[in-house]
């Protein structure tokens, strides 16, 4: 007999609103997410520290402002049905779950790379106490592995997948908010040109980041959904940050038979990763029954 604490009765669908409002909203907070960013006046790069202090005072304004925008656009009888941190995310039911399944999901899919660092240097790091330290004190290390997740998955998840999914379907809001999230990485272009960057270097680049950022938009659109927590997409985001694109290099400089292993761990890590993706991320683990379960 199936254990009736995890079986889930499905909410009434959620209370609609025009979809003109809720891509409305979606495209103010990421015009907003991006201006932040641009509105100092400063003559250093993006790595500077002076830059990225600045950046980190915009964007937790524009996160303090996000959440305004899913209060005043929902529907009146979606707010009175349900208490407004789970709209973004933020509860305890299925905590625990949401913080060490999808993480898992998603070190999976860098099994090869993992393996591949496990070979050099890089991997020692992780034990290393001085390293964490280092680590903890760059304000380089801070901007992408703990602010950049933190504000976007704050603002282009818990903010915009409320409103979104309250005008289409959980899949159809998967395959749309992540447009935003891409399109709001595309001013690393202008970024690069005035670093003197030529412009089809510049253009590739962009394409090549606005089609990682995209997809990995959709897997996050999709943990947040699935699971209904904030904290899913999040440590995904960070753990994806952390690990970058494979090193094809590194790989290609290892022995054959470590190359060959690392190729096998790298296909059975996505093999993996697409078949556990629907097991792990299923709703009743995470008592979610607001937004996929409609």
């Amino acid at each position: 007999m199936a254990d009736e604490s995890i079986i889930l009765p499905p909410l009434a669908s959620l209370p609609q609103i025009p979809t003109v409002i809720s891509v409305s909203c979606s495209f103010t907070l990421a015009v907003i997410y991006v201006g932040s960013l641009y509105v100092w006046s400063t003559k250093h790069n993006r790595d500077h520290p002076t830059t990225i202090k600045r950046r980190f005072a915009s964007v937790s304004c524009v996160m303090a402002m996000a959440p305004l925008f899913v209060y005043f656009f929902s529907s009146p009888e979606l707010l009175q049905r349900e208490p407004f941190p789970s709209l973004l995310g933020f509860r305890w039911q299925g905590l625990w779950q949401a913080i060490v399944i999808p993480y898992l999901l998603t070190a999976l899919l860098f099994l090869g790379p993992i393996f591949v660092n496990m070979q050099n240097e890089s991997f020692r790091s992780y034990f290393d106490l001085e390293a964490w330290r280092g680590s903890c004190t760059s304000i380089i290390w801070i901007r992408n592995l703990v602010m950049a997740p933190l504000s976007e998955e704050f603002v282009f998840r818990a903010c915009m997948m409320p409103l979104i999914l309250q005008s289409f379907t959980p899949m159809t809001a998967v395959f749309i908010t992540p447009l935003f999230f891409g399109v709001a990485h595309l001013h690393h272009i202008a970024e690069r040109l005035s670093l003197g960057m030529e412009l089809s270097t510049a253009l590739f680049i962009g394409l090549f980041q606005f089609t990682y950022t995209t997809l990995f938009g959709f897997y996050s659109a999709f943990l947040f959904a699935r699971t209904g927590h904030f904290v899913a997409p999040l440590l995904a985001h960070a753990l994806c940050n952390h690990m970058g694109l494979p090193d094809i290099q590194d790989l290609w400089q290892q022995d054959l038979w470590r190359r060959v292993l690392a190729i096998g761990l790298y296909l059975v890590g996505l093999a993996g990763w697409i078949y556990l993706l629907p097991i792990a991320t299923e709703p009743s683990l995470y008592s979610n029954k607001l937004y996929w379960n409609v």
